[in-house]
């Protein structure tokens, strides 16, 4: 079916969900046949998108994401990200690697926040990006600790391999998920992006977060070292879910503690 009985509204969520793995521009004939829409039909609800800004034209006519659909898209989760964002910050200060904060998707890690380390480390994902959760330290704890039915459910559909390092064996994934409820935190190495390694902890917040830590694979060995780092920012985390912080917010830096207002810019 090309588009018969199908809402206007339907018609447009095929378009824009189109940009969701797009890691480049997208020409209208791409458009057409991702949302499958006859072309005339595309060109009409295109041209609408980019009249209000949910679309781009680039400078080859190829369409990207607008900045204003984009800038909609940052009250998603505004709160979580609002509570976390001063203590990724802390986090990254401690360790100095990449650091981020998932939450369970169905069967994906969708990454809330992140703090970039300046290393050249090799980026699998982004903030609002999803990765399986089976690849992800984050996605193993955000997995161990669900429900039984839930881990059932998942350990007995496709399980993909991003690399020749993810973990699809079934049984053995179960083991691993295992030692990640005993032991508090996952651990990866290579098993989404070659080239890199990943150790995170639960947050124990309604719904379910991990905190992470990305680095280089040369560092799997040590990986366990942020340990302490990780844990204590997550209770933080937990804390400011559960009790808004008043007054000044203490940031870890290079030099040690400092005071941080929690007013408005500038204060």
């Amino acid at each position: 079916m090309r588009g018969d009985g199908r809402t206007v509204t339907s018609k447009v969520l095929a378009v824009l969900s189109a940009f969701e793995g797009a890691r480049n521009p997208l020409t209208l004939s791409d458009l057409a046949a991702q949302a499958d829409l006859p072309l005339p039909t595309a060109h009409r609800l295109v041209g609408e998108l980019v009249s209000w800004g949910a679309l781009e034209r680039d400078p080859q006519g190829r369409y990207v994401v607008g900045l204003r659909l984009w800038e909609v898209a940052q009250n998603a989760g505004r709160q979580l990200r609002d509570a976390v964002r001063p203590h990724l910050q802390d986090l990254f200060s401690l360790t100095q690697e990449t650091s981020h904060l998932a939450i369970r998707d169905g069967h994906e890690a969708l990454y809330i926040d992140r703090v970039y380390s300046s290393k050249r480390v090799p980026r699998a994902s982004r903030v609002g990006g999803r990765l399986p959760l089976h690849a992800t330290a984050v996605g193993k704890v955000l997995l161990a600790f669900e429900e039984e039915w839930v881990r059932e459910a998942y350990l007995h559909s496709r399980l993909e391999a991003a690399t020749a390092y993810t973990h699809v064996n079934p049984v053995r994934l179960a083991a691993e998920l295992d030692e990640v409820r005993e032991h508090g935190y996952a651990t990866t190495s290579e098993e989404v992006r070659p080239g890199s390694c990943s150790i995170a902890v639960r947050v124990d917040v309604e719904g379910g977060a991990a905190l992470g830590l990305v680095m280089l694979s040369t560092q799997a060995t040590t990986m366990t070292r942020h340990l302490p780092a990780l844990r204590g920012v997550a209770q933080r985390i937990e804390v400011a879910m559960t009790r808004p912080v008043v007054g000044p917010v203490q940031v870890w830096g290079r030099r040690g503690p400092r005071r941080r207002s929690n007013g408005r810019p500038g204060e």
